[in-house]
């Protein structure tokens, strides 16, 4: 039947950073969809993500594996066959307790399926030659017989066939046996032996690339701090423009009470005028009252020149701002970019090492 969604869930998907071994980098843009699947046919389980059709997890659990709440809406599990650490971001609580509840659940699945497949080898295991206990021994996996498995195999039979000296049909017939099991181990051998090469040469390779990926990790982490600084020369200048926003609202805010008292003013001086032309008695009140308005005026005049430099102090802040900003998302969309090549470069590796 194959491999099989058995359980999915959405979540922002991050990887450890290989150079610091600190800093979380994300590997989706957005939240993609995790799943668990079931490989009937090997009693596997493994989690899987994909990001279009490149895949961004691809995780085989294992007994010794343990998933990790590190907050509410975080949690992470390390693979070791992957050589990395994931992170998910869920966009609740409940979502996060129900993967680790599943993971918890598939993982313990894993051990028993484990458990149980290395029951039936045992059992299994003594039945399989009907020979002596010399020549009982089952074949290992094939990456355990590189080195001498064909000797092993086929000695002790020919040694046990040339000290007997009248073989019985079962030795004979077993004698055959292990001649063919000593060609189909060569055969083993010479595979084993071409797939080294081709696993060499990529890890050569592999090597050299992981270099110039790290020269160019290096180059990006100066980058970021050069826009960290630059950052915070802006939220500076952004604090400078708050301040002078707020200065610009009082003296707006002075100038409107300056203008009412002006306007106060010089009904009161109408008002006087009416009076002086009246009357002489108070024709001392009027200067002073003149003087008075004189002054206002200066007041209001050296205000409102005040007011315009502050208004061209402000436009020049606002066109630098708006300048900064521009430069800040161009560098971020750069910065940006990298880190996708960055992250597709590791995940062709990623596919190189699982293919290979």
């Amino acid at each position: 039947m194959g491999e099989q969604p058995i359980f999915s869930s959405r979540a922002h998907v991050f990887q450890i950073d290989p150079s610091t071994k600190k800093n979380w980098v994300p590997t989706s843009k957005h939240a993609v969809t995790v799943s668990y699947f079931f490989d009937s046919t090997r009693h596997v389980y493994r989690i899987i993500s994909l990001e279009g059709s490149k895949a961004i997890i691809n995780s085989t659990i294992t007994p010794n594996m343990t998933f990790t709440k590190t907050s509410q809406k975080f949690g992470q599990w390390a693979d070791s066959r992957a050589n990395t650490v994931y992170g998910l971001g869920f966009s609740s609580e409940s979502h996060l307790l129900k993967f680790a509840e599943k993971f918890a659940e598939f993982k313990e699945a894993a051990r028993l399926a484990k458990e149980k497949s290395h029951e039936k080898t045992e059992l299994t295991t003594p039945s399989q030659d009907p020979a002596p206990a010399e020549t009982l021994q089952p074949p290992p996996p094939a990456p355990e017989t590189v080195n001498g498995t064909n000797e092993g195999r086929v000695s002790p039979h020919t040694h046990h066939a040339q000290t007997r000296a009248e073989p019985t049909q079962n030795a004979l017939h077993f004698s055959h046996s292990s001649s063919s099991i000593g060609k189909h181990w060569e055969a083993e051998l010479v595979a084993l032996k071409g797939n080294n090469a081709k696993l060499t040469a990529a890890l050569l390779e592999s090597t050299a690339n992981v270099k110039q990926w790290k020269q160019q990790l290096a180059a990006y982490q100066e980058e970021a701090e050069r826009l960290h600084k630059r950052v915070t020369e802006l939220e500076c200048v952004s604090g400078q423009t708050t301040a002078i926003k707020t200065q610009k609202t009082e003296l707006n805010r002075t100038i409107e009470e300056l203008e009412s008292a002006l306007r106060d003013k010089e009904e009161e001086l109408e008002r006087l005028k009416a009076e002086i032309e009246s009357t002489n008695v108070f024709h001392y009140q009027k200067d002073s009252l003149s003087q008075k308005l004189q002054d206002t005026e200066s007041r209001n005049q050296a205000l409102e020149a005040h007011l315009t430099e502050l208004g061209q102090r402000l436009e020049s802040v606002q066109q630098e701002r708006e300048a900064f900003q521009k430069s800040l998302r161009s560098l971020l969309q750069l910065l940006d970019s990298k880190i996708f090549e960055l992250t597709e470069l590791r995940d062709t590796l990623a596919k190189l090492i699982e293919t290979s």
